[in-house]
């Protein structure tokens, strides 16, 4: 039978929450017809949403002319994009044409984009259709998502638990099937603590790998160095395919540099490991899930050796003056005589240092030169040992608002949770999330892999392979 003489049909065989390699393998086949997959992405929303709560908007419209266009594209024949007809989201703080970026906060009610971001116009030039915009605190600024608009995020594994933030409602979304995947945006870990509240993956690139054209706030000195744009999806797998769509260059991103594909990126041979950052502890599932990887890599063949926490000690700290003290001058500017219009997301980092005297140029420039003598030298002792594994957060998905957190060796805060994400951040490092394990209560817990800059594609090679000797990880039983 010739090329588009087959008939499009829906595969109950292949469910919307299956992988997105596999959803885009099934449509090129034509197992699959485009406007079904997003007729069930759209229905699955519908069925779920009400209690996860994690898009802003859907675009039924857009996304069923997307998939029309994608089923027309499939019946000529010839080469076929990667993510054709394949259901995404996309964070709201990506531009999508004609659709607000709300990014949280009522005082960007009427930001309506006029164009696409790169992250939305690279999945549509890859055959996807944008299915909605995902949940965000306000001003990307917290570490569980809810807002003015619609109120807080559920994590998919128990309603009462947080999805996480900022990328909250993209983790959620991803999580419980009603999407195959995303983009989210990491400052401080917001790709990677979601990602690990909910079971799936995400990947926090390199400064510039994906351009963050089209984001709010707009990547730019004196603190864009550290935020980045990055694929999300249930399995590493789908991350790559993913990042292989959104990895480019863009004058819009100062940070941007054509750093092209690589082929046959290597498999490292030693992974450095990190159980705990310094003295603060985690608690017992997230330690158990570094333990597990560690074991894991062991007999993937992999030598996994002690990594010295003092080559990253101070990082964390570095962090938080660039995300909390500077970012505190620059959003009291938008904030300011607003302040009964603001959400509590919004404000709960920054006033925790708003008594505190504003930073000036001379200690920006003091900290600027800390950063990158602290980064030369943790990357001049990673040339031997180009890969870090390491927990994926200090604590599995908390209730909502809860702020303290038990371990074994006394209790922990919120920001020295954190402090195994931000490093990553400050020094401009790929790090990606991947799930290992559950907690006692059933909620997932996973590792982190940390790589030299530009490594991503090894990072990934090592993430299919750990997942694929780990085994298939469970899904959300909502």
């Amino acid at each position: 039978m010739a090329p588009g003489d087959e008939p499009l049909r829906y595969a109950e065989s292949m469910p919307i929450q299956g992988s997105l390699a596999d959803i885009a393998s099934a449509i090129w086949h034509r197992a699959l017809s485009p406007v079904e997959a997003v007729q069930a992405s759209l229905e699955r929303i519908e069925r779920v949403n009400p209690s996860i709560n994690a898009f802003m908007e859907t675009c039924p419209e857009e996304a069923l002319a997307a998939a029309r266009a994608a089923e027309r594209r499939l019946m000529q024949g010839g080469e076929l994009p990667p993510l054709l007809g394949v259901p995404l989201s996309i964070k709201d703080c990506f531009d999508l044409a004609g659709h607000a970026t709300r990014t949280g906060s009522l005082l960007r009610e009427h930001e309506i984009a006029r164009t696409d971001s790169w992250a939305a116009a690279r999945f549509k030039a890859a055959g996807a259709a944008i299915v909605g915009k995902t949940s965000t605190p306000e001003f990307l600024m917290n570490y569980e998502t809810d807002n003015a608009y619609i109120g807080r995020t559920n994590n998919p594994w128990n309603l009462e638990r947080t999805s996480g933030g900022s990328s909250g409602g993209e983790a959620a979304a991803i999580a419980s099937g009603c999407t195959a995947g995303g983009i989210g945006s990491d400052g401080g870990g917001s790709i990677r603590e979601p990602a690990h509240f909910c079971g799936i993956c995400g990947l926090k690139p390199t400064p510039g790998r994906v351009p963050m054209t089209g984001h709010w706030p707009v990547s730019g000195h004196p603190t864009g160095f550290m935020g980045v744009g990055g694929p999300m999806a249930r399995t590493v797998a789908d991350v790559r395919v993913l990042f292989e769509v959104l990895a480019g260059d863009d004058p819009g991103d100062p940070f941007s540099a054509p750093v092209p594909l690589t082929g046959q990126p290597r498999m490292p041979r030693r992974v450095a490991l990190l159980e705990q950052y310094g003295e603060t502890p985690v608690q017992p599932a997230v330690r158990d899930a570094v333990h597990k990887a560690a074991k894991l890599l062991g007999e993937m063949g992999i030598e996994v050796v002690p990594f010295d926490f003092e080559l990253l000690r101070g990082a964390h700290e570095l962090w938080r003056y660039f995300f909390i003290d500077v970012l505190n001058v620059l959003l009291r500017t938008l904030t300011d005589g607003h302040e009964e219009r603001c959400h509590w997301t919004g404000l709960e980092l920054i006033d925790t240092v708003k008594h505190n005297a504003p930073p000036t140029m001379l200690e920006l420039c003091v900290k600027l030169g800390e950063r990158d003598a602290l980064r030369a030298k943790l990357l001049t002792r990673m040339r031997e040992t180009p890969v870090l594994l390491m927990p994926g957060f200090g604590v599995t998905a908390f209730p909502h608002r809860q702020r303290v957190f038990p371990t074994p060796e006394g209790d922990i805060t919120l920001l020295d949770a954190i402090r195994l994400v931000s490093p990553w951040n400050l020094l401009g490092m790929p790090a990606l999330s991947v799930p290992v394990t559950f907690d006692s209560d059933g909620l997932p817990a996973g590792v982190q892999f940390v790589g030299l800059p530009w490594s991503e594609e090894t990072l990934l090679e090592l993430g299919v392979r750990f997942e694929e000797a780990r085994g298939a990880f469970p899904s959300p039983k909502l």
